[in-house]
C-alpha cells in the first residue's frame, strides 16, 4: 500500500512507539530506557568524522597563539616589510580582536542558517571562509584589508566552533563521546601552541606576520576536502524526515548510509534498525514539532538554554583571560628568565593546558561531566582567591602566584575548558540545536568580549587583587550553578539527554 510521503515519519515512527494522542503512556516509557540496540562501532571509522570538525578548532587555536606574534612582527620597522607599520594601539586593538567581531557576527549568522543547510555544509562554509580570510590577511597590501581579512576569519570561527561540537557529538557513538567532543578543545589548545610556535620561529623574518597566518591555508583546505567527503548527520537528515521535509524516503536511506559509513563496517546490520530507533524517539520527545523562536525560552528548551548558556557564561567571566594576561608577569616576578620572552611563557602556558585538557579527554566518560566540573570549578576557586592575596598580602612570595597560575589553569582545563563545549553539544533538543547552540556561542564570544575590554578599567579601579577575588567569588557562584542546574549526561544517547535531562 503506497503511502503519503509527508505523512510517513509521523505515522511509522507513530506505531512503533504507541504514539497516537499526544499523550506519554507508561508503555512508551521504556523505549527511551531499556530498548537500545547495543552501539556496534569502529573506532577507526569514528576518527575522520571526528579529525575534520575538529581542524575548525584547530585553526582557531591557532589564530590565537600566531595573532599574538604576528603583532609584534606587523609593528617591526625593520622586518614587518610594510610603510603602515606605525600601528597605534587602537589599531593593533583591531587586529587582536577582528576575527572576535567576526565570530560574535558568525554565530548570529549560524543561527539563521544552521537547521537549514546542515552542520556538514556549514563547515564547509566555514573551511571557505577560514581559507578566504587567512589568504586576505597574508597577502593583504593595506592595513583596512588585513581587517577585512581578519573579521572574515572570525565570522569562519564563529560557524566551526558552532557547527563542529553539534557535527562530532551528532555522529560519535555515545560511549565515546565525551572523549570526541572534549578532544575538540585539545585540538584548540594544540592549534594555539603550534601558533606560538611557529611565531616564534618567524616573528624575527622580514615580513613574519604573512608566513604566520598563511600557514592556516593548507589546513583550511584539508577541513574542506574532508567535510565534503564525510556524509551529513544523521540526526540532521532524519529531523528532517519527522518534519516533513524533503523526500521521506531519500531521506531514510541517506541516514542509514550515513551512519554505515560513520560506524564502520560492523554497524552495517544494525543500521536500518538503529534508524527507526533514533526516528521513534524523537517524535517521542516531540522533535517532529518545529519551535518558534518564542518557544526557545519556553519548557525544556529554555532549560537548556540556562545550562548551556550558563556554563559557556561562567567559563568566560570566571576570569581566564585575565589570569593569562598576567602570566608573564607572574612568573617573571618568580625568577623565571624565560618570563622576559611572552612567546615562551605562553607556549609553556599552552603545553600546560594540553596536557591537562589530554588527562581530561582520557577521564570525562569515565568520571562524568559534573564531577570533573565540580572538582576542577573548585579548584579555580582556590588559586584566584590564592591569587587575589599574593597581590593584596603575599607580594613578597612569588610562588604563591605561581602555583595558584599552574593550579587555576590545569583546573580551567579539566572543568570550564573542555567540558562547557561538550555540554552545549549534548543537552539542545535536537530540534532547537542549531539555534540553541548558536545562542551559546554568540554568548561564549561575547562574554569573551566583555571581560577583555573591561579588564584593564576594573583593574585601575579595584586593583588586581580585588579583581581576582572578585572572579573567585564568581566561581563559587558557577559551583552553585553546576551543582543545582547543570545534569550528568554520561553514557547517555543524545535522546536520552533530552528525555531524562530537560
Amino acid at each position: 500500500m503506497a503511502l503519503d510521503p509527508e505523512q510517513q515519519p509521523i505515522s511509522s515512527v507513530s506505531r512503533e512507539v504507541g504514539k497516537s494522542d499526544g499523550e506519554i503512556s507508561a508503555e512508551r516509557e521504556p523505549l527511551i530506557k531499556e530498548n537500545h540496540t547495543p552501539e556496534n562501532y569502529s573506532v577507526v571509522a569514528a576518527i575522520l568524522p571526528f579529525f575534520f570538525p575538529a581542524l575548525g578548532g584547530l585553526l582557531y587555536g591557532y589564530e590565537i597563539g600566531a595573532t599574538s606574534c604576528a603583532t609584534i612582527s606587523l609593528q617591526s620597522p625593520s622586518l614587518s616589510g610594510i610603510s603602515w607599520y606605525n600601528l597605534s594601539s587602537v589599531d593593533v586593538g583591531l587586529v587582536t580582536s577582528g576575527s572576535l567581531y567576526g565570530a560574535l557576527f558568525g554565530s548570529i549568522v549560524a543561527f539563521t542558517i544552521a537547521d537549514i543547510i546542515g552542520r556538514r555544509k556549514e563547515l564547509i562554509l566555514a573551511a571557505l571562509l577560514y581559507l578566504v580570510g587567512a589568504l586576505v590577511t597574508a597577502l593583504t597590501p593595506t592595513y583596512s584589508l588585513l581587517i577585512i581579512g581578519r573579521v572574515t576569519y572570525g565570522v569562519s570561527v564563529g560557524l566551526a566552533m558552532h557547527a563542529a561540537p553539534m557535527y562530532i557529538a551528532e555522529t560519535a557513538p555515545s560511549p565515546i563521546r565525551g572523549q570526541l567532543v572534549s578532544l575538540k578543545e585539545f585540538f584548540i589548545v594544540l592549534g594555539m601552541v603550534g601558533g606560538y610556535g611557529i611565531g616564534s620561529l618567524t616573528v624575527n623574518i622580514h615580513s613574519g606576520w604573512r608566513y604566520m597566518y598563511a600557514t592556516s591555508v593548507p589546513l583550511a583546505v584539508i577541513m574542506g576536502i574532508g567535510m565534503w567527503w564525510l556524509p551529513a548527520s544523521p540526526r540532521w537528515l532524519l529531523l528532517r524526515v519527522i518534519q516533513g521535509k524533503g523526500n521521506v524516503e531519500n531521506q531514510r536511506e541517506s541516514a542509514v548510509k550515513s551512519l554505515c559509513r560513520l560506524r564502520g563496517p560492523a554497524f552495517v546490520d544494525s543500521a536500518a534498525e538503529q534508524v527507526n530507533e533514533i526516528l521513534a524517539e524523537l517524535t517521542f520527545v516531540g522533535e517532529d514539532k518545529e519551535v518558534t523562536f518564542g518557544e526557545l525560552f519556553q519548557g525544556k528548551c529554555l532549560k537548556a538554554l540556562i545550562i548551556g548558556g550558563g556554563l559557556v557564561l561562567f567559563q568566560q567571566i570566571t576570569g581566564q583571560p585575565s589570569v593569562l594576561y598576567y602570566a608573564p608577569s607572574i612568573l617573571q616576578t618568580a625568577g623565571f628568565s624565560a618570563a622576559g620572552d611572552a612567546t615562551r611563557v605562553s607556549i609553556l602556558l599552552g603545553l600546560l593546558k594540553l596536557i591537562m585538557t589530554g588527562v581530561a579527554v582520557v577521564v570525562i566518560d569515565r568520571l562524568g561531566r559534573r564531577p570533573l566540573l565540580l572538582s576542577g570549578v573548585s579548584g579555580m576557586v582556590v588559586s584566584l582567591f590564592l591569587l587575589g592575596s599574593y597581590y593584596l598580602f603575599f607580594s613578597a612570595s612569588p610562588v604563591v602566584a605561581v602555583v595558584a597560575l599552574l593550579l587555576y589553569v590545569g583546573c580551567y582545563q579539566l572543568s570550564f575548558g573542555p567540558i562547557g563545549w561538550l555540554m552545549i553539544s549534548e543537552i539542545f533538543p535536537l530540534k532547537l540545536r542549531g539555534r540553541g547552540l548558536s545562542l551559546a556561542v554568540l554568548v561564549n564570544f561575547g562574554a569573551n568580549a566583555l571581560v577583555t575590554f573591561a579588564f584593564s578599567p576594573l583593574k585601575e579601579l579595584l586593583g588586581a587583587g580585588i579583581l581576582f577575588c572578585g572572579f573567585g567569588v564568581i566561581c563559587v557562584l558557577s559551583l552553585v550553578f553546576i551543582f543545582f542546574i547543570v545534569p550528568e549526561t554520561k553514557g547517555l544517547t543524545l535522546e536520552e539527554i533530552e528525555a531524562k535531562c530537560l
